[in-house]
């Protein structure tokens, strides 16, 4: 008989929604301490400042605002396109740089603009319940799934501040990485469907990918283990496999434990 098939994640609306909003509230206080020096810096995202980032970051919640605006699908929710949205975004990733310089010269005064976005995006919020469906670039989401998106968005741009300016050190919302790590995790199992290989990223994931023998009992033959943060750096393409395994952030052991061809995810 084959297995079972695994049922997909559910999320807490609310909670999603507490963590997006408490992650974008750490952003926008960090940004009111951000001289014209910091904001001119260089980022790891090829040519953006982090004004160019910060004003993207806007964006996050901004997309929210400008779907809901759009008229609601007449496709129904698919199945699994949570899973199907960090492609999708990568495939998009030249038009989001475009936009994102664009924003930032349109916003010079960043916190209005942020203040701005997170008003319209309260307001849509109260207006509209988590099954109304949006037209995304991964298909038809409801609102509460791309929710969880913004947590990815946030968190890894969040991460990316950090790296950029020296001694910012913003925190995480727990909600917010959790949910992070959780997708980027289950996006992993669908890319590379399996059961041999026993991906740990604690507290937050564990997920079985990868063809080949199934583990059924005992100690899995192969396994991969690393942090949250790790992890997510590793599926957004802001460490690489080599580098993460040789500074000793990923403990990989078995033949098919070597995730590199799979990463990153998103870009």
């Amino acid at each position: 008989m084959p297995p079972a098939k695994k049922r997909a994640r559910t999320y807490d609306p609310g909670r999603i929604r507490t963590a997006v909003l408490t992650q974008f509230g750490t952003v926008r206080q960090a940004v009111r301490t951000l001289t014209p020096e910091q904001l001119a810096l260089p980022t790891r995202l090829g040519d953006w400042t982090v004004r160019d980032l910060v004003a993207h970051i806007g964006m996050v919640l901004g997309a929210v605002d400008r779907l809901l605006g759009e008229p609601e699908p007449e496709s129904e929710r698919r199945a699994g396109a949570l899973l199907g949205w960090p492609h999708a975004i990568r495939a998009d990733a030249a038009d989001i740089a475009a936009h994102a310089h664009d924003l930032a010269e349109r916003n010079p005064d960043l916190d209005a603009h942020l203040a701005d976005v997170e008003h319209r995006f309260t307001a849509r919020l109260d207006e509209n319940p988590g099954t109304r469906l949006l037209a995304t670039s991964a298909g038809a989401l409801s609102l509460d799934d791309y929710l969880v998106t913004r947590t990815v968005e946030l968190v890894v741009h969040t991460d990316d501040l950090n790296a950029a300016v020296p001694g910012l050190d913003l925190p995480y919302d727990r909600q917010a990485l959790a949910a992070c790590t959780r997708l980027l995790a289950d996006t992993l199992a669908a890319k590379a469907p399996g059961g041999s290989t026993e991906v740990r990223i604690p507290p937050y994931a564990v997920v079985q990918c990868v063809e080949g023998p199934r583990h059924t009992r005992g100690t899995p033959p192969n396994v991969v283990e690393t942090d949250p943060l790790t992890w997510i750096r590793l599926a957004c393409g802001r460490s690489t496999w080599k580098d993460a395994v040789g500074e000793a952030k990923v403990s990989a052991s078995g033949e098919r434990a070597d995730l590199g061809g799979l990463l990153p995810l998103l870009g």
